[in-house]
């Protein structure tokens, strides 16, 4: 009687557990699971609600805005950058070395933060190094400030002993072909990453 008892309650535990085990997966992995709102990627605003205007490497006046109709690439930098600046071109070099043909339909902008010395001989004669698609856009203190306001970047001047050097963030800005703010990639990430998150916005 007592083993009966016994196997009873075992049978009555094993199911017990078993639906414990399947509402758990029900709700989880299954067809009730709750999928969650992700909140809408934070960033500047789109692309077309920049009012400003740069001068690019031909001396071309051209906003931002005009870049609305194909996925755009922009950083920030400055061409007597020592390091971080030369490292990310190179990056974005290779990047576009990987998309081929299909680098053709982005914009790709590398903005000076420091327009006293960029001039728009300096920027093209720089760009010379990297991929042909890279355009790079300076204008006066004041068309810099300004762009650097809408996206959220941040620069700053620092003197060091016979000059000055530029901080800046290092952050790659990807936007869609409709202009909106879609992912960063970071200083330094990895190919494997960076050139999928492109492919995306293709």
């Amino acid at each position: 009687m007592n083993k009966r008892r016994l196997l009873l309650g075992l049978a009555g535990l094993a199911a017990l557990l078993a639906v414990t085990l399947f509402a758990g997966w029900w709700q989880v992995d299954g067809p009730g699971a709750i999928t969650p709102r992700l909140p809408k990627a934070a960033g500047p605003p789109p692309l077309a609600q920049a009012a400003m205007t740069l001068t690019d490497h031909e001396g071309r006046r051209i906003s931002p805005a005009n870049w609305v109709g194909r996925p755009t690439l922009l950083f920030f930098g400055f061409t007597y950058c020592p390091d971080v600046c030369p490292t990310t071109l190179s990056d974005i070099t290779g990047w576009l070395e990987v998309l081929g043909e299909d680098a053709q339909d982005m914009n790709v902008a590398f903005v000076t933060v420091d327009p006293e010395r960029d001039t728009v001989e300096t920027m093209s004669e720089y760009l010379d190094m990297f991929h042909p698609s890279i355009v790079g856009y300076t204008g006066t203190p004041d068309d810099i400030k300004k762009t650097a306001d809408f996206f959220g970047v941040f620069y700053d001047k620092v003197k060091t002993e016979g000059g000055y050097t530029m901080n800046h963030t290092a952050t790659v800005l990807l936007f869609d072909a409709a202009g909106n703010f879609q992912s960063t990639i970071d200083y330094h990430e990895a190919r494997e990453i960076a050139v999928p998150k492109i492919k995306k916005v293709l």
